[in-house]
């Protein structure tokens, strides 16, 4: 397949990825609308309060928006290849010559351009509140930051749909992502959680993309986040190799 025909085919399939959560309500609802509702929720209520030196509605943009992020990035792409896989949609383009890998970046790109749109709600949501106080650039590194930081969330995500079938897909990814982001903080301050989930949230890659999206707000380091997301991706890659080999498609 050369070059020309490869982005046209990536472009349909990512047109086709675009418009599924949409027409999907419970995608839609769990994907996007229920992270940016609690969003604005949480800000009503405490955005003017100051948490680490910074407003909460400004920190909630780096922790609320891990959460929006991880949210389409862990269930979008694991649900859809596992409904490709129970429809018989992978087997059909394995025979027209569709490869496999088009596919599932076109997931992939899709679950991003989402995490976008949830990152740019919020960040309006708290503009509009009066509660967001950092520069456009800051919002930026932010952004830049936690999307890029959904790679190993998208690579579990991909696993986990070429393993199990949709319903299963489903009920698994949720039973991840749930108490991820409950452990790391993501709804509730760091510092306000119990001594021994604060512990446990120092081994999870969510607390560690969220701090790393607080650092670019001007707080605390960098390096040791980085490292523990950089560990995650090679491993999270690695699942999702073996997945993919052992994959009945």
């Amino acid at each position: 397949m050369n070059a020309g025909l490869t982005v046209r085919v990536f472009g349909v399939e990512l047109r086709d990825e675009l418009r599924a959560i949409v027409r999907e309500p419970t995608s839609l609802f769990f994907s996007i609308l229920m992270p940016v509702g609690f969003f604005v929720l949480f800000n009503l209520l405490y955005g003017h309060d100051t948490t680490q030196g910074i407003s909460a509605g400004t920190a909630m943009v780096a922790t609320f928006g891990t959460y929006g992020v991880i949210t389409v990035a862990a269930l979008q792409p694991g649900i859809g290849v596992a409904q490709d896989r129970d429809l018989g949609w992978l087997r059909m383009k394995r025979v027209s010559a569709v490869p496999i890998g088009i596919s599932l970046g076109a997931k992939a790109m899709a679950a991003l351009l989402y995490g976008v749109g949830v990152l740019l709600l919020m960040g309006v949501a708290a503009a509009a509140f009066g509660t967001l106080h950092a520069s456009v650039w800051a919002m930026l590194r932010v952004a830049l930051v936690l999307l890029l930081g959904t790679v190993p969330f998208t690579l579990i995500s991909v696993a986990v749909g070429l393993r199990f079938r949709t319903n299963a897909t489903i009920a698994l990814l949720n039973a991840l992502l749930f108490p991820l982001a409950v452990l790391s903080g993501l709804w509730i301050p760091i510092q306000f959680l119990p001594h021994v989930m604060r512990q446990i949230a120092k081994f999870l890659p969510t607390y560690h993309l969220a701090q790393l999206g607080l650092s670019q707000l001007g707080h605390g380091p960098v390096l040791l986040h980085v490292l523990a997301l950089l560990l995650t991706t090679l491993g999270a890659a690695g699942v999702a190799v073996m997945a993919y080999r052992h994959a009945r498609i």
